[in-house]
């Protein structure tokens, strides 16, 4: 799967010279958490977040007057809070490997490019919603996680297992296991319950962890 068809589009974008109070209010009216930064040609500039914002007008707090200290937040330009660095992915990056950026840069968006300008934005929001179809989080069915040898032929043993007893398979992904001669598998199962599941699964697999 590629970050092209899991991006949110279209995606809000603003210009450098707005005040920062200003894309505070667009960033709770449409609630989200961060805007690509572009120029008047749609090129990236760079990111704004809600956190950088919100330091920025913290920031500001002295022994200001109220009213000197709302003039001068509304003053604070997007520009002079975004981060101009910016790392990006493009449409066909592989939606993994968004992740990994995203994780390893500590990072809650990145946006996508296309030829220099926005065309969407991949976010941690849209990773959470791609894992709960993963794991069939919002389809009825029976779960079971069980250990596996990590050898050729043991995931199509249980596949097998579950169709021969009529069971549909909703959702299958595999995790690192307890050794590295092991993987830990999560089944989503349809039309079976789970007395009838680990019945079938048992004499295939290592162990079964959980089943619910």
């Amino acid at each position: 799967m590629l970050v092209g068809q899991r991006m949110t589009q279209p995606v809000i974008t603003i210009q450098g010279d707005m005040p920062v109070q200003d894309a505070l209010n667009l960033m709770r009216q449409e609630h989200i958490r961060r805007f690509p930064v572009v120029d008047a040609k749609g090129g990236l500039r760079g990111i704004a977040s809600e956190r950088d914002m919100l330091h920025a007008s913290a920031s500001s707090a002295t022994s200001l007057s109220v009213w000197e200290l709302n003039y001068l937040i509304s003053k604070i330009k997007v520009e002079t809070v975004m981060t101009s660095k910016v790392i990006t992915v493009t449409e066909d990056t592989p939606v993994e490997e968004a992740a990994r950026m995203m994780a390893d840069n500590k990072i809650g968006g990145l946006p996508v490019v296309r030829e220099g300008k926005v065309v969407g934005i991949i976010t941690e929001t849209d990773l959470f919603k791609l894992f709960l179809e993963l794991l069939g989080a919002r389809e009825s069915g029976t779960r079971l996680t069980a250990l596996v040898p990590d050898v050729p032929g043991e995931l199509a043993k249980l596949t097998s297992a579950v169709r021969d007893v009529g069971g549909n398979i909703i959702a299958l992904v595999t995790f690192l296991g307890d050794t590295t001669e092991n993987r830990t598998v999560t089944l989503k199962v349809g039309r079976i319950d789970s007395a009838s599941l680990r019945k079938a699964v048992e004499p295939v697999v290592q162990q079964i962890l959980d089943v619910r």
